[in-house]
């Protein structure tokens, strides 16, 4: 249930979080987690906001695919009242969210559960309020099974947030100078047929009509609401915004080098070249501008 933080091919930057975890270094991925988590906060703080008015006291808060644990941060500083507890599938990540939970101070009311979705959230002392799931959903092959499994952890009048889908992220120009225009949107391309066959290899792949509320539904939750929340980083950027954009091209580019036409390929190598005034590095219209859409269900009170 380790978490994405991002689709774009997720920009899950991909084998971030593929669905083979037995092949994945979760410690080495913890910098570029907590870089992304930390870049976003903008973005999470208008959806927690949001959220606040949906469940304004919770008591317990479930941070379903949590990873290293900034979003979990995050909630303990929106929720100052509410204990909070990081799931996730991964000890390595969720030792590191118990160390930022400490240089955070809110390691007083705040647990750890290492599980996998659909099943393994058992271990909870009691039900939670909110429960959070930020792209790992789409990571679990029976997706309506997740968001049972999910809804199931939840007190009567409990909610859950399901962050899932948005629109692809834009970084540069539609025509940068060299190469054809238009490079991201046939990276999109790419990255959603990465993104399909990601989702029909998972174990237990079941194919469903994305229709979230719908979902909820199923799940035996009332959908309570949608809202789409954007992060706006203009250019000139800030270095760790940069540095987060190289990130992605360069993840792009070992991804998808061989998907890729001959120009196309020669356009990403001068993108991710530190010596090259046109890339990058150096290039003063780098921006982000990413969007993405929380589904909310409320379990009915008993």
């Amino acid at each position: 249930m380790a978490r994405q933080d991002r689709h774009h091919h997720d920009h899950d930057q991909a084998p971030a979080h593929a669905h083979n975890h037995a092949d994945i270094d979760f410690a080495e991925m913890i910098p570029h987690l907590e870089g992304q988590a930390e870049l976003f906060a903008p973005l999470y703080a208008d959806a927690l906001a949001w959220l606040h008015r949906q469940q304004p006291e919770p008591g317990l808060i479930v941070d379903a695919g949590s990873g290293p644990g900034i979003i979990s941060g995050f909630f303990a500083e929106a929720f100052p009242e509410a204990r909070i507890v990081a799931a996730d599938s991964s000890a390595a990540l969720l030792a590191r969210a118990r160390e930022n939970a400490e240089r955070l101070g809110t390691i007083d009311r705040f647990s750890t559960v290492e599980a996998e979705l659909p099943d393994g959230l058992g271990e909870l002392e009691y039900p939670a309020d909110l429960v959070w799931s930020s792209r790992a959903v789409h990571h679990v092959g029976d997706q309506r099974a997740a968001l049972t499994a999910l809804a199931a952890v939840l007190a009567p009048g409990g909610t859950l947030a399901v962050m899932e889908g948005g629109l692809p992220e834009r970084n540069l120009p539609r025509d940068l100078g060299f190469g054809r225009p238009g490079l991201e949107t046939r990276l999109d391309a790419i990255e959603q047929g990465w993104f399909n066959e990601m989702r029909t290899t998972l174990p237990g792949h079941v194919r469903e009509t994305e229709d979230w509320p719908a979902l909820l539904t199923a799940a035996g939750l009332r959908p309570s609401g949608t809202r789409s929340f954007t992060l706006d980083l203009p250019a000139p950027l800030t270095d760790a915004a940069r540095a987060y954009v190289i990130d992605v091209f360069d993840r792009r580019r070992t991804m998808f080098a061989d998907e890729l036409d001959a120009e196309d390929r020669a356009t990403l190598d001068r993108l991710v070249d530190p010596d090259d005034k046109a890339g990058l590095h150096h290039r003063p219209d780098v921006f982000v501008l990413a969007t993405y859409t929380v589904y909310t269900g409320s379990k009915p009170k008993e």
